[in-house]
C-alpha cells in the first residue's frame, strides 16, 4: 500500500495526519475515563487499598508520571514511527527488547479491554434494569459494544476522535458537578483535608492503592502510538502527553477526595467495600437528585465505551507499525482506500477481544468483581512493567547520544526509573492480594512473562530466518 500524496498523509504510512493537541488529549483521556475512575476505580482502592488515603496515591504517581513524561517526550523526536513503547524501548535498549516490550504491550492492552468490557456490559445491564425492567446478559450488551467500537475502529481515527471528544467532555462535566454538590454541601461530616495525610496514605494496602492509581492513568502513554495521524508529532506528542498526565492526576485526586468526604472519612473504606458499584451514583442521588444518579448510570456506560475504544485504536496502531516493518505479517499494515485507517489490524483486535470476552462468560465470571479486577489488576502490571522498561531505555539512550538536556535525557527519567521498580516490586509482592488467589496470581503473572520472553524468541527467530528484515527494525 502506498502513501497517499499531500501533506496530509505521514510518510509511509498512508494514514492522514489530522489530530491536534486536543484530539489526542481527547483520546487518551477518554481511555482513562475519569467516570469509570471516579465509579469504578476509586471505590476499589478505598474498598481494597490504603482507604482513604486513595488521593495520595494518584498524586504520588502523577508525579511520577510527569518525570517519566519529561524522558518520554525528549525521545519523541528521534522515534520516527509510531510504535510507542516498543519504538522506544527499541532504540535504548536493542531490536530483541524492543520485540519483548512489543509482545508484553499487546497483551497488556489486550487484558485491558477485556477488563474493561466486563463493567461495560455490567453498567449496560444495569441501565437497561433501571429504564425497562428488562434483564440482559451482561455479556450480551459488551458484545454489543465491541461490535460498535469495531465499525468506529475502522473508519479514520477523527471519526473516534470526534466521538471521544463529546463523551469526554459530558464524564468530566458530571464527576466535577458531583464534587462540586459535595464539597459545597460539606459532605457527609464536614470538609477535611485528613484523607491527603501521610498517615491516610499508609494505612491499609499502600501497594494495591498505587497499583490501581497506575491504572487510573492507563492510556496517557499512548499519545505516541498516534504519532503517525498527528499534525505536528514532534510538538503534538510531548504537549499531549504533559496535558494528560497533568489532567487525569488532578481529576482522580480531586474526586477521590469529594467521595471520601461525601461518605465520611470513617465509612468511607466500610461502604466501598460493601457496594463498590453503587457508590457513585448513590452519592448523586444524595448530594444532587434522582436525575443526577440516572445520569451518571448512563454516562459510566458511555465512559467504559469510550475507554475500550481508545484502547481499542492502541492495539490496532501496535499491531500495523509492526506489521508496516515487517516484524508482523504484511497485511496488518494496511491501510484502508478510502477511511485512511489501519483496518486489517483493526479487525484483529476486535475478534481477538471479543473471544477473550466470550471466554469470560463461558467461564462464568462476574463482570466487575473478577473480570474488571483480575484482569484490570493484570494489565496494570504489565502497564507499570513497560514503563519501568520505557524509562530505562530513555537512561540509556541519552547516555549514548547527548541530544537532551541532563534534566530530560538523565535526572528526570532516572528517579522515575527508581520509582518505577519500586512500584514494580511492591505490586508484584502484593499480587497475590489482590487477585485473592495465589494460583491466579502466578497464571496472571506467568501470562505476561511469556509475552515479553515470546517477544525475544520472536526477535531470535527473525535475526535468524529474516536477517533484511531484523536489520530494518534497529
Amino acid at each position: 500500500m502506498t502513501a497517499t500524496a499531500g501533506p496530509a498523509a505521514a510518510p509511509g504510512t498512508g494514514l492522514e495526519r489530522t489530530l491536534g493537541v486536543g484530539h489526542i488529549v481527547f483520546m487518551v483521556v477518554a481511555m482513562a475515563a475519569p467516570l469509570t475512575v471516579f465509579a469504578g476505580l476509586i471505590p476499589l482502592m478505598l474498598g481494597t487499598g490504603n482507604g482513604i488515603g486513595t488521593p495520595v496515591d494518584f498524586v504520588i504517581v502523577g508525579v511520577v508520571l510527569l518525570l517519566f513524561t519529561a524522558g518520554y517526550s525528549a525521545m519523541t523526536p528521534e522515534v520516527r514511527n509510531a510504535g510507542a513503547f516498543y519504538s522506544y524501548v527499541q532504540r535504548g535498549l536493542g531490536t530483541a527488547a524492543g520485540l519483548g516490550a512489543a509482545a508484553l504491550a499487546l497483551v497488556t492492552y489486550s487484558v485491558l479491554m477485556v477488563a474493561v468490557s466486563g463493567y461495560l456490559g455490567a453498567s449496560a445491564r444495569t441501565v437497561v434494569e433501571t429504564f425497562s425492567g428488562a434483564s440482559v446478559p451482561w455479556w450480551l450488551l459488551a458484545g454489543a459494544g465491541l461490535a460498535v467500537i469495531g465499525f468506529l475502529g475502522h473508519r479514520n481515527v477523527d471519526v473516534s476522535a470526534r466521538v471521544l471528544g463529546v463523551l469526554l467532555v459530558a464524564e468530566i462535566g458530571v464527576v466535577a458537578i458531583i464534587d462540586l454538590a459535595i464539597t459545597m454541601r460539606g459532605g457527609a461530616g464536614g470538609l477535611t483535608a485528613e484523607p491527603l495525610s501521610w498517615n491516610a496514605f499508609a494505612g491499609g494496602a499502600p501497594a494495591t492503592g498505587i497499583m490501581f492509581a497506575v491504572f487510573g492513568f492507563v492510556g496517557f502513554e499512548a499519545t505516541a502510538v498516534f504519532r503517525s495521524e498527528a499534525k505536528d508529532p514532534d510538538r503534538t506528542i510531548p504537549r499531549a502527553t504533559y496535558i494528560a498526565v497533568a489532567l487525569i492526576a488532578t481529576v482522580c485526586a480531586v474526586s477521590a477526595w469529594a467521595m471520601i468526604v461525601g461518605l465520611g472519612v470513617d465509612r468511607a473504606a466500610e461502604l466501598a467495600a460493601g457496594d463498590p458499584e453503587g457508590l457513585a451514583s448513590g452519592l448523586a442521588t444524595r448530594y444532587i437528585s434522582q436525575v443526577a444518579h440516572d445520569a451518571v448510570q448512563v454516562l459510566l456506560v458511555t465512559s467504559f465505551f469510550a475507554c475500550v475504544l481508545t484502547a481499542h485504536n492502541v492495539v490496532s496502531r501496535y499491531l500495523f507499525a509492526l506489521g508496516r516493518q515487517g516484524a508482523l505479517p504484511p497485511r496488518l499494515g494496511e491501510v484502508h482506500p478510502a477511511h485512511r485507517s489501519p483496518y486489517v489490524a483493526s479487525l484483529l483486535t476486535s475478534a481477538v477481544t471479543g473471544v477473550l470476552v466470550a471466554v469470560t462468560a463461558v467461564a462464568g465470571l462476574d463482570p466487575v468483581i473478577q473480570v474488571y479486577a483480575w484482569f484490570g489488576g493484570a494489565g496494570t502490571l504489565g502497564l507499570i512493567a513497560l514503563l519501568t522498561l520505557t524509562s530505562a531505555a530513555v537512561v540509556v539512550h541519552f547516555r549514548r547520544r547527548r541530544t537532551a538536556s541532563p534534566w530530560h535525557g538523565t535526572i528526570a527519567p532516572a528517579l522515575a526509573l527508581v520509582a518505577l521498580t519500586g512500584i514494580l516490586v511492591l505490586v508484584v509482592a502484593d499480587f497475590e492480594i489482590l487477585i485473592g488467589s495465589r494460583a491466579l496470581a502466578d497464571l496472571f503473572l506467568g501470562l505476561l512473562a511469556v509475552a515479553f520472553l515470546g517477544g525475544l524468541a520472536w526477535a531470535t527467530i527473525l535475526r535468524r530466518s529474516r536477517p533484511a528484515v531484523y536489520a530494518a527494525l534497529e
